[in-house]
Parts: structure tokens; C-alpha cells; sequence
């Protein structure tokens, strides 16, 4: 797990961006926090500066949208799921079962 921001830095209906490996957008909706890998799988575009609404987002270059719930595309072009991460909200804080690089 990693920890992505406190709870009080991210209100709802917003969301931010946690670089890694594999980057990923986190949201917080009226339903709770949800976490995608951050890139549109049509195109190369950040969901994190997408819109949202209620539980899904649209990705800022094509209008693809995607259920943050399962990950499932809900609109062409973007035809592939985007990758979903397990949120945990502990002591204040939100965290991603996210991949961690290899130590070497």
C-alpha cells in the first residue's frame, strides 16, 4: 500500500495524481475513493485531469469515460478497461494497493 494524500487534501468531486511505476489517478466521490492506473487506455491522457461525475470519470481528450467502480469503458473510442486499485482510508490518510518497484 501506498499512501496517496490525507483525506482532507482531496474533497469530493476531485482528484489528483500519484506518480510511480505505473501512475495512478485517485478520486474521491460522493461514493467514496476510488483508484485507476491513470493513463486512458485509448490514448495517452491523464484521467486524473478528467471530468467527473458520480462514479465515473471522462478522459480530457477524447470523451472516453470509464466506471470507476470496475474500471469498464462506457463510451468509444477507449474500447479496454483501465486497471482498478483497491483504496483504504486509515488514520486520516488514503492509500492504494498499488505496484511497487523492485529494490535491487
Amino acid at each position: 500500500m501506498i499512501r496517496a494524500c490525507a483525506v482532507a487534501d482531496l474533497p469530493v468531486g476531485e482528484a489528483l495524481r500519484v506518480d510511480g511505476p505505473v501512475p495512478i489517478a485517485v478520486f474521491h466521490t460522493d461514493d467514496g475513493f476510488f483508484a485507476v492506473d491513470d493513463t486512458c487506455t485509448h490514448q495517452d491522457a491523464s484521467l486524473a485531469d478528467g471530468w467527473l461525475e458520480g462514479c465515473f470519470v471522462e478522459c480530457p481528450l477524447h470523451a472516453a469515460r470509464f466506471d470507476l467502480r470496475t474500471g469498464a469503458p462506457t463510451c468509444l473510442p477507449a474500447k479496454n478497461p483501465v486497471r482498478t486499485h483497491r483504496v483504504v482510508v486509515a488514520d486520516g490518510a488514503v492509500h492504494v494497493d498499488a505496484p511497487v518497484p523492485a529494490v535491487s
